[in-house]
């Protein structure tokens, strides 16, 4: 499905997709990951092991605004965050993502390290010289509406495709977090774990769910909810 948005009075349609989550074991993790290594292709940029890690930066408002939206399941929300992938924080993305009526879209850009290092310190004006309007509008929220980086969310992610359906399938380990923002090009500090035990499985996919994927990824007794690893994440302020 399309959305058109608007950004800082440029539209834009944004591609948006199905999103299913669940918490599991790590035994129903060892089980599951198994039968979709039998099913599916991996993804072509994990590493020997078949993971990589995620570290994420999320932005937040004084009075938590993102948060409580998800918290109290808000239809139309929407967060900022800047991502690198594995150990080479050089290469990030700032990513703005939707969520609308229980679908799931995103817009993102590219930022150098350098610039990365410069939100963290309060220094916005490279946004403005950018002219992209996916930066322009973080300007303005953080100038306008208080918005600044609030946690860090790193994991490691295995995960899997399929073609029909567009179809992804992602199990999320080792969810940690650290006690300041400040430490997202530090991962080494990312002591504080807040699900230990389990993993997250998602299933993202476009307009339907193939049978095979459907099946594959079913766990008796398990319902897809709502799991956010940011809003896990902040409990720890």
């Amino acid at each position: 499905m399309m959305m058109t948005v608007t950004t800082t009075g440029t539209t834009k349609s944004i591609q948006l997709r199905h999103e299913l989550k669940h918490q599991i074991s790590l035994q129903e993790d060892l089980v599951l990951a198994g039968r979709l290594r039998k099913l599916f292709h991996r993804d072509a940029h994990a590493g020997a092991d078949g993971t990589y890690r995620i570290t994420s930066l999320y932005f937040d408002t004084p009075y938590d605004a993102a948060l409580r939206e998800k918290l109290d399941g808000v239809d139309r929300r929407e967060k900022f965050r800047l991502r690198y992938y594995g150990g080479d924080p050089d290469w990030l993305k700032l990513e703005k993502k939707y969520k609308i009526n229980g679908l799931c879209g995103k817009r993102s850009a590219r930022l150098s390290r350098g610039e990365a290092e410069a939100l963290l310190s309060g220094e916005y004006g490279f946004l403005l010289r950018r002219e992209e309007p996916l930066l322009q509008e973080l300007y303005s929220k953080l100038r306008g509406n208080g918005l600044a980086p609030r946690t860090v969310v790193c994991y490691d992610r295995e995960a899997f495709a399929y073609a029909p359906g567009n179809v992804r399938v992602t199990l999320d380990r080792n969810i940690r977090t650290g006690r300041s923002a400040l430490e997202f090009f530090r991962p080494e500090r990312f002591a504080l774990r807040p699900l230990d035990g389990c993993t997250v499985l998602e299933v993202k996919y476009d307009a339907f769910l193939p049978e095979l994927v459907r099946l594959a990824v079913q766990i008796p007794d398990r319902r897809a909810g709502a799991c956010s690893k940011y809003a896990l994440c902040r409990r720890f302020d």
